[in-house]
Parts: structure tokens; sequence; C-alpha cells
């Protein structure tokens, strides 16, 4: 490592939160308080480390969508949101997703109106919270569950690979989040229920309390919480034993929730999986450990019924929380997901909502057969300004990496306590060390979600010279076996821009490269339509393309594999 580079690196701290980015590509993102961090690299871009000045996004949907006057759109967290859980408190709600090997991770969104979400905050922000070393982007931090109870916010969750269920706290959902209490029990997708009568139980997904009949055969369980303590206590039993009937062998059930309401208990749960199958399930009971009966209107929320084909589809939709407004509606947030080509999807799962209407103290969310509609009425709330930074429809936004650390909303794969950037002086400045594919490192990578089908994104990067064997530029990333990679690269002593495609191995496919004039300041642009990309590339002002019409579906989650989206963003790594 040589003395620039090591200079690069002193005091950094990895993927800092910061603010979410503004929707006008013309205004610069803002920023909230984050850990400091020291400057110490030159400019322009040194030997050994890429320089970025800039980074842009431009968003439209596929489907056409009229929002009527008092209606809005779904979904209302558009790319890589899923598992949505929901809570309020007081005029406020909440919304935390899941996270994976990302970080930062647990994104934490606030609205006044359920509608309007801003990303204020992640909960897990500092690499010693957990150790994704060796795992996979798609193990990790599955389903979490947020709360609230005297004065304290709960944030329960589990970490696969890496210990299992925990509950983390915070006096503010904007943190600082406690590090995680482990909590010992076997199973995903812990929640807490605050009942009644003073006392917490924490609901999972967990196995059978007998051999296994069928793959995807799993249960739902129950244990008393002591919250003053942080702990289990008391027996763990088993209340739904594969899910609405066993006789049909239902897989996965998962995500779920206690409801009380008119003297009920509900526990709502997903049952069907992730993919097209999936759904919402009720069940109801006179006492919280049971006997719990289904519904006969099961599935309460589902997609599976629709005509495979069908124009601007919405499928898998399922995992789903329930939050009740003060004029005493309910609602629910679900995960669904927008496919191109009837089931390809590159932007991964998203946040959706839907009013949930109750008969004979049974809840509906949506008929059979029907569709979810992109735009219907807002809830019974007060109207509230449009977010400063857009999380549905069509927006764009821009950042030019001023002060020194990164706005919210960027984030890298697996953490390190072993930073690999800066900003400061309006740059970006990303070592070229770390590469994908090996999973006991953190790839010189930070991203930002893609939100979009059709979406163009840009960043101007610099390299400098004699960094023979390095590359530097703009990587959309499903995992580290499923990825694009344009980048600028000293090759056998040639300045050169290059397009890498890898497709289910850790071996990059060349599908383009040509000769530049100068590795200075050079704009990148993946241009993304469904399952189509082009690459092109601005330098000494002029504009040329690379790629066209190149095959994208190597980032579609249901080829990658995994639970995630794409994330777009800067990237250097040594060739």
């Amino acid at each position: 490592m040589n003395k620039l580079f090591t200079l690069l690196l002193v005091g950094l701290a990895v993927l800092l939160a910061g603010c979410d980015s503004t929707p006008d590509s013309n205004q610069s993102e803002p920023e909230v308080s984050a850990q400091e961090v020291s400057s110490s690299a030159s400019t322009p871009a040194a030997a050994g480390a890429a320089q970025y000045t800039s980074f842009s996004y431009k968003g439209k949907s596929q489907e056409q969508v009229v929002v009527g006057e008092g209606e809005f759109r779904n979904p209302v967290i558009s790319g890589y949101a899923p598992d949505p859980t929901v809570t309020r408190v007081g005029d406020d709600y909440y919304v935390v997703t899941s996270s994976f090997t990302h970080f930062p991770g647990l994104p934490i969104y606030h609205s006044k109106d359920l509608v309007n979400w801003t990303h204020i905050a992640n909960a897990i922000d500092r690499p010693d919270q957990f150790d994704f070393f060796g795992l996979n982007v798609s193990r990790g931090i599955f389903a979490p569950d947020i709360s609230y109870h005297e004065g304290l916010y709960y944030l329960t969750s589990t970490c696969v690979d890496c210990d299992g269920n925990f509950v983390m706290t915070a006096e503010s959902p904007t943190g600082p989040w406690s590090d995680p209490h482990w909590l010992g029990f076997e199973g995903i997708d812990p929640s807490i229920h605050w009942d009644t009568s003073g006392k917490a139980y924490i609901l999972n997904n967990g196995a059978p309390n007998e051999e296994p009949r069928y793959d995807g055969h799993r249960a739902i369980w129950i244990q008393e919480f002591d919250w003053r303590n942080l702990a289990m206590t008391g027996e763990r039993k088993q209340l739904i034993n594969g899910g609405v009937d066993i006789s049909e062998e239902p897989v996965w059930i998962e995500g779920p929730h206690i409801i009380q309401r008119n003297g009920y208990y509900y526990i709502t749960a997903a049952e069907g999986g992730t993919s097209v199958q999936h759904s919402q399930t009720i069940f109801r009971a006179d006492n919280v450990w049971g006997p719990y009966k289904p519904a006969d209107h099961n599935p309460i929320l589902t997609q599976r019924d629709l005509e495979f084909e069908r124009e601007d589809p919405i499928i898998a939709a399922g995992h789903a929380k329930f939050v009740q407004i003060p004029n005493g509606d309910w609602w629910a947030t679900f995960l669904a997901i927008r496919p191109y080509d009837h089931d390809m999807f590159n932007i991964g799962r998203e946040t959706f909502l839907l009013p949930v209407r109750w008969e004979n103290d049974w809840p509906y969310i949506l008929p059979e057969g029907e569709r979810i509609p992109f735009a219907l009425k807002k809830p019974d709330l007060p109207v509230q300004p449009e977010a400063a930074s857009l999380n549905s429809g069509d927006f764009s936004y821009s950042d030019d990496f001023d002060g020194d650390k990164l706005s919210l909303g960027w984030m890298g794969i697996r953490a390190s306590d072993s930073p690999f950037y800066q900003v400061e002086n309006g740059a970006l400045n990303l070592a070229c060390e770390g590469g994908l594919g090996d999973l006991n490192t953190v790839p010189s990578f930070v991203g930002k979600r893609q939100q979009h089908h059709i979406a163009t994104v840009s960043t101007t990067v610099s390299l400098g010279s004699g960094d023979e064997g390095q590359m530097a530029g703009l990587a959309a990333i499903q995992n580290d076996q499923y990825l694009m990679f344009l980048g600028i690269r000293e090759f056998e002593g040639e300045q050169q821009v290059a397009l890498y495609r890898r497709a289910g191995s850790l071996e990059d496919e060349l599908v383009k490269a040509t000769t530049l004039p100068d590795t200075e300041n050079v704009t990148l642009t993946l241009a993304f339509d469904g399952g189509q990309m082009s690459a092109s590339y601005d330098v000494q002002g002029q504009s040329y393309t690379l790629a066209e019409a190149v095959d994208a579906t190597n980032l579609s989650t249901n080829v990658a594999g995994g639970f995630v989206g794409t994330l777009i963003g800067p990237y250097c790594t040594t060739l």
C-alpha cells in the first residue's frame, strides 16, 4: 500500500449515515449529523484511488398511472424496500425494511400521512453491531419489526447465519440504536406484541414441533418477552402448524404479527413463499395463547389468482402489517413486485399500502381476483406536503458529494472498520482495493437502490495515471456473482473504457472496450429499460455510446437468486 493510499484511509468511517437525496437534480443533498470523518485525501485522484465528483439518477415508472385529487400512488416506497414493518407513535408513522448484508442497514422511514415517506436513519450504522463477513448478499438481516413502548423504540429481526434473533432499542427512531441483544430461539421474523394486560410476547416463524411433512413446512411460535431485561421467559408454544390448511401443504408461513381488537387476538402472517405464490393470511382466537382459527376468506391478500398474461402486473404480494390511524381506520403495509416480462424484476420487492376493512370482526384487504391498484384514495390523515426526497412515482436526484459524509441512501456490501472511502471538497475518493467475489472482504463499492425499471444513472470519475491493473467506474450489483461494471482503466499501456457483465460466476465477461483519450473527468452512464441496458460515456466534451441493447436480465432477482434489489454506484477494484 503506497503512502498516499494510506493517507486516504486515515480516520475514515464506513458508509456513514446522512440524509436522503433530493428529487431535483439541480439541488444538492442536505445532511444530518453522523460520525465525523477526517480529511486527508489529496485531489485529483491519486494512485490507488478513484475520485468521483458527481452522481445522478433519473427514474421513470414503466406503468402509466393517473393519480387523482386526494389519491396516492403505489408503491409508496419504490425499489428494494422489502418486508415493511409499520408502527404509529402519536401522529408519526415509521416503516423499517429488510437490508440483508447491505450496510448501513435497517433503513427507517418516517411519514405523517402513510403516503409520503422520508428516509431518516439507519438502525445499523456501526460496523461492530453485526459481523457480515463470509455471508452472501441475501443472508444477514431478514424481516424486521418496529414497535414503541413506554418511551422506547424496539426493533426485532434475525441475522441469518450470524447469531439469529435479536432486539435493539433506541430512545429516538433516529438513534443511536443499541447493539443487538440476542434472544436465543430458533427461526426468523420475530415481532413483539404489546398486550393490553401489560405483558409482551414475541411471535416468530420456526420449525414445526414434529418431523417436517414437506419442504417449506414451518410453524408460528409464541413466547413471553421480559421487555425490562430484554430476554425471553416462560414456555415456548406452537400456535399455527404449516399454515391455513396443512393438508394442502402450505409453505413458508412467516412474518407473523398479533393484533388485539374487540376482545379478539388476530395473527396475520405471510404464506406461500416470496415469489408469485406469496399471500397474506389471517387467524383469530379468544386468547393470546390460542387456539387460532383461520378465516374462511383466506388469503386476505394475494395476486396469485390473476391471469399470468396481464398488462402492468403486480405480483408476489404479502408480508403485511396493520396500523390503525386516529379516526379508527386500519391500513396495511406490505411487499409486492412490479415486474417486466411477467416475472422479471431488477429493482427488488417494494413497499405498498392498502386499506383494511373489518366485517364481522374479520379483516379484509383485497377481494379474490382483484388487482392491487396503482392509485387510490389517501388515508384520512392531515394533508402533508410532498416529501423533500421522493420515494414514489417518477423522480430524479443528484449528489455532488458536498460536505464530509455520504447521505443516508448510500449502502455498501458487508461492513468493516477498515475504511475505504472519504468525502471531501466536493468529491468521493474511493480506494481501489476490495473486489466483489471474496465474501471475507468489503468491496470498494457504494451504491443507491435502483428504484425504477426505466432508469438512467451517471457518475463522473477520474482515475490516477499509472494505475495499471485497476478499474474504476459505475457498477450495478445484485450480488457477488451477478453484476454490470462500466469503468475506466489502464490496460497494457492504453487508457480504456470497458463494460463487463457477470452472470452466475466470479468470471467477468468483457462486453466491449475502447480507447480513451483521458481518464480524468469521464462521465459514465448506464441506462436501463427493463431487461436491456445501454452504456455510454462523455470525455473531453464529447459523448459516445459504448454498447446498446445489452442483456441486463442477470440483474433480475429471479435470475440472480436471493431477496435483494439492484444497487448502482461507484466501484473501484483491481483487475
